[in-house]
C-alpha cells in the first residue's frame, strides 16, 4: 500500500479528468500519462458542505486524502487538507471569491496557516473570454499556475478543444520541492471539483 502512496505523490506528470453523472454528482481520476490510475475521488451532487476524499483505487478501498470546507457556501471557502494515512495537516486551499469571478485564483496556506502561493488561472483576458464566449472555452483551453514563494512549481493546462476533457500536470519545474505532492494532488482535484462546475 505504502508503494502506491508513494508512487501517486513522486510522480511528475500527471493526467487528470473529469467524469460528471447526473444526479450523482462528479468522479475525478489522477493516472500517469500513460493512463495508470494513481488516485481516485467522487464528488456527491447537492452536497452542502465540501466533504471530499481521494483514494488509491476505483474501489475505494485506500484513502489517501481528506479535503474538507470551513463552511457551506464555496464562494470564499478555505479547504482543508488531511493526510488520511496519519492524520495530520497538510496545508489548505483559500478560493478567492470575487477575484475568481474574473479569473480562477485560490491562496495556498501551509500546514500553519501561513499563506505560501497561489494557483492562478493564465490570464485574465483570457479567462474572461472563456466566462462570456462558449467557442473560446473550446478554442482557449484553460491552464492553471501554481506558484510557491513567487516561483512556478507547476502548471495545469487543459486540452484542446476539451474532447475527451482532461488536463496535463506538470510539475517537474518544482525542482526544490516548495510544493508537497499531497497539497499539488488536493490542488488538481479542488479545481476539477469547484472550477469545473462552471464548464
Amino acid at each position: 500500500m505504502s508503494s502506491t502512496v508513494n508512487e501517486l505523490f513522486q510522480q511528475d506528470q500527471l493526467v487528470a479528468k473529469r467524469q460528471v453523472f447526473k444526479l450523482l454528482g462528479a468522479a475525478f481520476r489522477l493516472t500517469t500519462p500513460d493512463g495508470r490510475l494513481l488516485a481516485y475521488s467522487k464528488q456527491k451532487a447537492f452536497k452542502l458542505r465540501e466533504d471530499i476524499r481521494v483514494y488509491a483505487d476505483e474501489a475505494m478501498t485506500t484513502e489517501l486524502l481528506f479535503i474538507q470546507a470551513d463552511r457551506v457556501i464555496d464562494f470564499s471557502a478555505a479547504y482543508t487538507v488531511t493526510d488520511s494515512q496519519t492524520g495530520d495537516r497538510i496545508g489548505a486551499l483559500r478560493r478567492k471569491g470575487w477575484t475568481s469571478m474574473l479569473r480562477d485564483t485560490w491562496e495556498l496556506l501551509d500546514a500553519a496557516g501561513t499563506v505560501r502561493g497561489h494557483v492562478k488561472e493564465d490570464s485574465t483576458w483570457k479567462a474572461l473570454l472563456r466566462r462570456t464566449t462558449d467557442l473560446a472555452s473550446l478554442f482557449l483551453p484553460q491552464t492553471f499556475l501554481i506558484q510557491v514563494d513567487g516561483q512556478t512549481v507547476a502548471t495545469m493546462k487543459q486540452n484542446f478543444l476539451g474532447i475527451p476533457p482532461k488536463y496535463t500536470v506538470d510539475l517537474s519545474t518544482d525542482a526544490d520541492g516548495l510544493l508537497p505532492r499531497p497539497l499539488a494532488v488536493a490542488a488538481v482535484i479542488l479545481l476539477l471539483a469547484i472550477e469545473g462546475r462552471q464548464a
